[in-house]
């Protein structure tokens, strides 16, 4: 029997506007992860979210101990629920969340979070690498615009070619409205 987790990656204050690293479409992704985030409740199903922390004052945001470090109060954890804290891209590199996923014997995520092209990526590769069943919401998912070798590429083209690579071999890449019409 399979069980589902919902993973909230990185929606950290610095990503919000007024933060040290304003994503494009934050607010909408934020909406989005906050309906997914009230099913999970209601249903009492298990929800994990994982917060970004630099590991030195130096960083450009998640400066340890920040308030742009700490989780938007829309998403706050609640108690019962739980919270893996994270220093590198990859939310299972170095961190108990793989070790926290086989004791709770969940086998299938719904990722939502941020940034699509870096932590949401990395995570949902993991997971599928390590044979979870993955879901990525993309309309709960933000990012910013990039640059590559002088080519300038607009947040959504950025996250539509993420979203379009972990659609091909790694998730279900859905909406938030067909996730939450799937019961």
């Amino acid at each position: 029997m399979s069980k589902t987790a919902l993973i909230i990656v990185d929606m950290q204050n610095d990503y919000f506007p007024q933060g040290k690293w304003t994503l494009t479409g934050i607010e909408t992704a934020a909406a989005n992860t906050a309906k997914v985030l009230a099913t999970f409740r209601e249903r009492q199903q298990p929800v994990i979210h994982v917060r970004h922390e630099f590991p030195s004052n130096d960083a450009p945001f998640f400066v340890p101990g920040s308030e742009g470090a700490n989780i938007h109060a829309d998403l706050r954890p609640a108690d019962g629920e739980f919270q893996i804290l994270k220093n590198e891209v990859n939310s299972f590199k170095g961190t108990e969340l793989q070790a926290l996923l086989q004791r709770e014997q969940i086998t299938e995520l719904v990722i939502v979070g941020a940034m699509s092209h870096i932590c949401i990526d990395a995570i949902t590769r993991a997971a599928g690498d390590l044979g979870y069943a993955n879901t990525v919401l993309h309309d709960a998912c933000a990012t910013l615009d990039a640059e590559f070798n002088g080519v300038q590429v607009p947040a959504a083209q950025v996250h539509a070619a993420f979203m379009a690579a972990l659609a091909f071999a790694y998730a279900d890449v859905i909406s938030t409205d067909t996730f939450l019409s799937r019961g």
